[in-house]
């Protein structure tokens, strides 16, 4: 691969989270930059108090304009700001949602206009966010809006296991009035394409798991699976989508069956991301699904309760970077693949 082909872009988060720590982390290691050039979309103050917080010796960030100024040998800063941060390391403010939101508008704005190749987002308060934006679901949903595709999927990945949600950051109350055949479709037509161009799997396997206990215990504990997910699945059979349910997610999560399916579908967030995090916390990436862009995310909040102690845990961060790499890698190989199908040759057997 040439070097410095990718251009990844990282929001600071929340400032007074753990964002900034493992931010600089991951980038002080300079073998990052055989594969990418990197640029933090925050404020070089901030990075600037952690280093001394934290006493990290010799990271060098260099502030940049712009995206066409990017140094590919050290890690850069575009400063979102310019007011000196009141940095408070494990408190929410609301400055430092206010910052947050800035830094992600700043780092989505690039990623549409295609000025970096990745967006990794940092993690960032909802409650401090939304006192500024007060329609504020979360990251995965503004990127999707800006990328012009609302039908995007949360797909959390992992080594042992891939879980995308039907729904995202919604109320459980909420929930059965949302799901309804064509939604759960669409998911599925998400999931089953990034399955195949964004990690080349030829013939996805997709589990979808059912919403009630014991997936509904033929109606008795409710209806959703007999008459909403499980035609849903059919449909998608019907198109060629290899999918399989629903399951009773405690059964199928406790049996290990999750090992024989490539992904999982789940219904609702906690349903999903509960058994994944259990399974890869630390090492999971959060990545938004059915994008024309690549954006992804470590599968870790704030940590407030750590933050400025120097015990944060950077592999997640790291994961997301090189997952984004992977899939525009991924991307590529599958458009040539894709682009020149071989012909059939048909044959006259009367001759």
């Amino acid at each position: 691969m040439e070097n410095h082909k990718y251009r990844v872009g990282i929001t600071l988060g929340d400032y007074n989270g753990i964002g900034a720590e493992v931010i600089i982390k991951v980038l002080a290691d300079e073998r990052i930059y055989r594969f990418c050039s990197v640029v933090v979309y925050g404020q070089k103050n901030v990075i600037s108090f952690y280093t001394k917080h934290l006493k990290i010796q010799n990271f060098n960030i260099q502030e940049v304009k712009d995206t066409d100024t990017l140094n590919p040998k050290l890690p850069n800063i575009i400063n979102v700001w310019t007011e000196q941060a009141a940095v408070q390391p494990g408190q929410m403010t609301p400055d430092s949602g206010a910052r947050a939101l800035q830094c992600l508008n700043a780092g989505i704005k690039d990623l549409v206009e295609k000025k970096i190749d990745v967006l990794v987002t940092g993690p960032l308060n909802k409650s401090s966010v939304s006192q500024i934006l007060p329609d504020f679901k979360g990251q995965t949903e503004l990127v999707s809006v800006a990328a012009g595709n609302e039908n995007s999927m949360m797909l959390l990945v992992g080594d042992a296991l891939r879980v995308g949600l039907v729904t995202n950051h919604l109320s459980l109350k909420d929930v059965a009035g949302k799901i309804d055949i064509n939604l759960i479709l669409a998911k599925l037509d998400v999931l089953n394409q990034t399955l195949k161009q964004d990690f080349l799997i030829s013939k996805p396997r997709i589990a979808v798991l059912g919403l009630n206990p014991h997936a509904g215990d033929n109606s008795l504990l409710g209806k959703e699976e007999k008459d909403i997910i499980a035609p849903a699945v059919n449909r998608a059979k019907e198109k060629g989508i290899l999918a399989v349910g629903p399951f009773s997610a405690d059964g199928f999560f406790g049996s290990q069956q999750f090992k024989k399916v490539d992904a999982v579908l789940a219904m609702y967030h906690d349903q999903g991301l509960i058994p994944f995090k259990t399974l890869s916390f630390g090492t999971g990436v959060n990545y938004t699904a059915g994008l024309n862009v690549v954006r992804t995310s470590p599968d870790h909040g704030t940590g407030y309760d750590i933050a400025g102690k120097d015990i944060a845990d950077a592999d997640s961060l790291r994961a997301a970077i090189f997952t984004g790499i992977d899939i525009l890698r991924n991307r590529q190989a599958y458009v040539e693949m894709t682009a020149n199908p071989v012909e059939k040759v048909y044959v006259d057997k009367e001759h």
